[in-house]
């Protein structure tokens, strides 16, 4: 006999297909259009902002515009998700830690070098060359878009995937595990060579890890300032 969904299953059910339809949209247009964006982007000549707009669009709707309207939906606030001070301090320490493998990779294949957070986005050397405000503004959207809501985005998705399917052992999270899939996928870690193999290995225990840190402090600063500070600062 085929179990009915509880009441939370089915709102998270529902929460999830928007979150789904949502990301296709800009999923399907960068498939089509993403070579002709990104030459665009990376072009010396235009207009920085004409340059940015798409690339931020794309950027957002693939890593918040669901979750934002989810949130909206619900009547949800950040706070409901643990952007809250209880456990800041134990939060980010332990965050640290699963960040050293991921470090450690980095090191041993000699991509250490100057740090700036989201340096590896594209435009955010350009925006910070330009003059005042373009440079404030260009690098705060950065931070914003690619940085504080792209992490947030993860915890937003994992709550609803375990409020959907609920695992039964606490080690075994099925948010984090999706959301540690979904970001080894999107960032093309494939592959049978030793490189992409530890590199997808320790994104995962990144992501896999930040969750797990946020269900068990009730905290989620870990996952944002992991994407704020630490993916795409080196």
């Amino acid at each position: 006999m085929k179990k009915e969904l509880s009441t939370k299953q089915i709102s998270a059910d529902k929460d999830l297909n928007i979150i789904i339809y949502a990301t296709l949209i800009p999923l399907i247009v960068y498939f089509v259009f993403g070579n002709q964006i990104m030459d665009f982007v990376k072009s010396n000549d235009g207009n920085i902002w004409l340059k940015s707009i798409p690339i931020m669009l794309i950027q957002y709707g693939l890593a918040g515009f669901g979750s934002s309207i989810v949130m909206l939906y619900r009547k949800e606030k950040p706070t409901d998700y643990g952007v809250v001070k209880k456990n800041f301090i134990k939060t980010i320490l332990l965050s640290v830690v699963v960040c050293i493998p991921a470090f450690v990779f980095m090191l041993v294949n000699n991509e250490i070098g100057s740090y700036l957070p989201l340096q590896g986005c594209n435009l955010t050397r350009e925006f910070l060359a330009s003059g005042f405000p373009t440079n404030v503004l260009g690098y705060g959207l950065i931070v914003l878009i690619w940085g504080l809501w792209e992490g947030f985005n993860y915890v937003v998705i994992s709550r609803k995937v375990n409020e959907r399917y609920p695992g039964k052992n606490q080690w075994l999270n099925t948010g984090a595990i999706t959301c540690g899939i979904l970001c080894v996928l999107i960032h093309g870690m494939i592959g049978v060579d030793l490189y992409t193999i530890f590199e997808a290995i320790t994104t995962f225990v990144l992501i896999y890890g930040m969750l797990i840190i946020k269900d068990k402090t009730n905290n989620a600063w870990g996952c944002v300032l992991i994407s704020l500070l630490f993916w795409n600062a080196f």
